[in-house]
């Protein structure tokens, strides 16, 4: 199985598909990989050799900036936009959606499970 930047790649998948699974990398920036490294996009990860599993993960280590420290620089990023209290760190802070888009219906992934809220009731005499 081939293991880069400490992610289990899938040996059944076409490569361009399984350098994916790493967090950081997406479609482009695999074919771009496997351009430089000299793999065809068609070969499956179960068929590449040693030496290009470990071609792909130099390149991957030079090039990409991928898992921990990739998300370690955007939660960083976000901690500033909260720190100085802009307008999108203010939503990251609410839970709400931070990219415009409306509340009063939908998001509900970003607000979480619906809180119902009472009526008043009447007094009665």
């Amino acid at each position: 199985m081939a293991r880069i930047a400490g992610v289990d790649l899938p040996r059944n998948k076409r490569g361009v598909i399984g350098l994916t699974y790493i967090y950081g990398i997406g479609s482009t920036t695999a074919k771009n990989l496997l351009t430089k490294a000299g793999i065809s996009e068609d070969v499956k990860v179960s068929d590449w050799s040693n030496d290009q599993v470990q071609k792909i993960a130099m390149l991957i280590q030079d090039e990409v900036k991928v898992e921990g420290e990739l998300r370690s620089e955007v939660q960083l990023s976000i901690k500033r936009l909260m720190d100085i209290a802009c307008f999108r760190g203010i939503r990251h802070r609410k839970g709400l959606p931070v990219r415009g888009q409306r509340t009063k219906t939908n998001a509900r992934t970003r607000k979480g499970k619906r809180k119902t809220v009472a009526n008043k009731k009447k007094v009665t005499k």
